[in-house]
């Protein structure tokens, strides 16, 4: 075995601990989130945040399943979304997931589960909501960056 077997092993498993961290945070953030009334759930409803109020936007989360891929209206809903968070520095992660962040984000008034497509994360301008959650994802999504994965996709632990 080479140098750079070795070394590629390590970042292999060095990733994977990454991304199972970044799960994990990422599931801390959005129960925190409920709790505070801090998440826009939907894909129509986060871009009138964006629109109305895009610094209070202090993070997105893109979900799809394999169902979900071949809807180009969608993709060019995700497309836009990304735009305006690199536009606006607003980290954002894709999860593929779909159903589990669902779950996480809960029922609107009917009972039916939310359109979780899309889920910003939202803070007050006026006084910025501190997350330890938050930190460690923003962390991520700069290292990421680094290796020029700009939508880094996250695997939200096992229940």
């Amino acid at each position: 075995m080479t140098l750079e077997e070795i070394r590629g092993q390590d970042n292999t498993m060095e990733n994977a601990d990454r991304v199972q961290s970044a799960g994990a945070a990422l599931e801390e953030l959005l129960v925190a989130a409920k709790k505070q009334d801090y998440l826009t759930v939907g894909v129509y409803e986060s871009a009138k945040v964006m629109n109305v109020d895009p610094d209070s936007v202090a993070f997105c989360v893109l979900a799809t399943d394999e169902e979900y891929e071949c809807d180009i209206a969608l993709q060019i809903h995700f497309t836009l979304i990304q735009a305006f968070c690199f536009d606006n520095d607003i980290n954002v992660v894709r999860v593929n997931d779909i159903e589990r962040l669902a779950d996480l984000v809960g029922a609107d008034g009917t009972g039916e589960p939310k359109d979780a497509h899309c889920i910003l994360v939202t803070s007050p301008s006026a006084n910025p909501w501190k997350d330890p959650a938050l930190d460690k994802l923003s962390l991520f999504c700069e290292e990421s960056r680094s290796v020029y994965d700009w939508v880094p996709t996250i695997t939200l632990p096992e229940r």
